[in-house]
């Protein structure tokens, strides 16, 4: 099929359209009840193109891929404008009318694929349904064929495991793979692609983008693309529309926008994008070093040769293998690997969550031993978590205050008086406004709530904190935000991070030193400066140049 981005497509009254775009939208206007979420957004989408929609959390972008699918799921957010698929205005179908249109033409594929599969069913059970859309496809060998078809294209040659498996058997580049083939199934002509990659380690982003790319040459198929990752975009989109507050800012050719961004808005984006700003928190870096000179200071913490094995009644995994690394005190270390490489096993270590089958891990001089309950505890109050989700690990019936001071309660640090202090002046520490302090994690953004994470771990003023993607799922100016609220108080305390991101544009704004970690065992380790100048693996190179920025994306700084 062809990759140009002329079509010919049919017209209500039965006329040719042979270069309307596959999906044009124009003055959209979508409200929650009474409030307007989405004001006068137009743009369109060609054959064997790439239109981003990109900007902050609650900007619009999924509202309005939602509404291009009808999948806005209330009856309560009224629609208006234009949105014509192939030069037809679907506006006023009734909903018996459009349904062809979803899977057949306009084809989906969502953020999370652990949300979007059923876990009790395999993914053989799931995808025949897909291909029941498949006009023709009624016998069930058909199905199976066209199943298998799909999965070969998208890069999973073992279509039988694949199909046999259930969601939670297979790594998340390959179930989201496994997404864009059922999308892919019965034959779209365009795919909204909802942050397809946001929470995939750097090497299987980049082969998901590269298997997009391929399929838009190849099928000449169409590609919106809802990110808030500027540098992603940058690297891949043939086009952008930046939103803000449901307002289109700017719009237009991708090297246009950011070579030469026009809004305020814009520039401010760009200018919290990692992979473009790597010396971002180089102040924040000097004040430290002045204040805390390297020369002379111990190591915070210490891996000697740690290893661990998995076992299972078939077989043995061997997670980590003989790795060593060590923290000086008030600096960054990360750990950087493709998902399996060991990273949160060695973090889970540290926090005397795994026992080691051999090796030695210190904090502060002292060993980190599972059996020694006690000891344990009390290394504990020293060597705090920052989980990645803070929507999960935050107890939703409690208030901010109550969380924060969670830690205080149960090392039961002072008197009621000095709790309340405590948890007062850690909220002050990471910036959250006072009047978020009696409410709910519900209510909260996702900044806001990982400020209250980061604020838990601060109460007990320990002296390392373990940051296990602390920033993977904000976009990029709420992670501009947290990283520069880690990083001062990095400067003002003296604290020591190990910091675990499969984002190696926020690895090299942020940490001092890094080990690459692959399949449980040391590649090569280094400042993060030497490292990312003059890679000595292959294997290292590659993850290096997964960067978005850094794939020929003609961006300036």
């Amino acid at each position: 099929m062809s990759s140009t981005s002329t079509s010919e497509t049919r017209t209500p009254d039965g006329g040719s359209a042979p270069n309307a775009p596959l999906l044009q939208v124009e003055n959209l206007h979508v409200a929650y009840g009474a409030t307007e979420v989405v004001h006068g957004v137009s743009f369109a989408v060609g054959a064997g193109r790439s239109l981003a929609l990109i900007g902050e959390s609650g900007s619009g972008k999924s509202t309005i891929a939602r509404a291009v699918l009808r999948l806005l799921g209330t009856k309560d957010a009224p629609v208006t404008g234009t949105i014509r698929v192939q030069g037809r205005d679907v506006s006023a179908l009734r909903e018996r009318e459009f349904l062809p249109l979803r899977g057949r033409v306009l084809g989906l594929v969502p953020q999370d694929p652990g949300a979007s599969l059923n876990p009790v069913r395999s993914i053989g059970a799931q995808a025949l349904e897909a291909a029941a859309l498949v006009p023709g496809a009624h016998r069930r060998e058909e199905r199976e064929a066209l199943v298998t078809r799909a999965l070969e294209r998208v890069g999973l040659p073992e279509t039988e495991r694949i199909l046999a498996a259930f969601p939670h058997q297979l790594s998340g580049g390959q179930l989201q793979r496994v997404l864009i083939a059922l999308a892919l199934l019965p034959g779209p002509r365009l795919l909204v692609a909802d942050e397809p990659t946001s929470a995939l380690d750097a090497t299987v982003q980049k082969q998901i983008l590269d298997l997009l790319d391929e399929l838009r040459a190849e099928l000449g198929i169409g590609i919106l693309l809802i990110t808030h990752d500027l540098s992603l975009a940058a690297a891949r989109a043939d086009e952008v529309v930046v939103l803000q507050d449901g307002r289109v800012q700017e719009a237009g050719p991708t090297a246009s926008v950011f070579a030469a961004p026009r809004s305020p808005y814009t520039r401010a984006l760009q200018a919290d994008v990692p992979g473009l700003h790597p010396d971002r928190f180089a102040p924040q870096r000097e004040e430290r070093d002045v204040r805390r000179p390297l020369t002379g200071a111990a190591s915070q913490v210490v891996a000697s040769q740690i290893t661990r094995t998995f076992r299972t009644r078939d077989r043995e995994v061997q997670a980590l293998k003989g790795v060593s690394f060590e923290i000086p005190r008030g600096r960054t270390h990360a750990l950087v690997g493709e998902s399996g490489s060991g990273k949160s096993t060695a973090a889970r270590a540290l926090l005397g969550l795994e026992q080691l089958d051999a090796g030695q891990l210190t904090v502060g001089g002292r060993a980190v031993d599972p059996s020694d309950r006690a000891g344990l505890r009390e290394l504990r109050r020293e060597l705090q978590l920052v989980h990645q989700n803070p929507f999960t690990s935050l107890d939703p019936r409690w208030s901010v205050e109550r969380i924060v001071a969670e830690g205080l309660n149960a090392y039961r640090v002072g008197d009621r008086r000095e709790r309340a202090e405590r948890t007062a002046w850690a909220l002050e520490a990471v910036q959250l406004p006072e009047e978020l302090h009696r409410r709910r994690p519900g209510v909260l953004s996702g900044g806001q709530r990982q400020r209250v994470a980061i604020a838990r771990a601060l109460a007990l003023r320990p002296e390392v904190l373990v940051l296990d993607e602390p920033t993977s799922a904000l976009d990029v100016t709420v992670q501009a935000g947290i990283l520069e609220v880690l990083a001062s108080l990095q400067a003002e305390l003296g604290l020591t991070y190990l910091f675990i991101s499969h984002d190696l544009g926020v690895v090299r704004q942020f940490a001092d030193t890094l080990t690459v970690l692959r399949g449980g065992e040391v590649v090569e380790s280094g400042t993060v400066a030497e490292v990312f100048a003059a890679p000595r693996e292959e294997y290292t190179r590659r993850l290096l140049a997964s960067i978005p920025a850094r794939e020929g994306a003609e961006v300036p700084a």
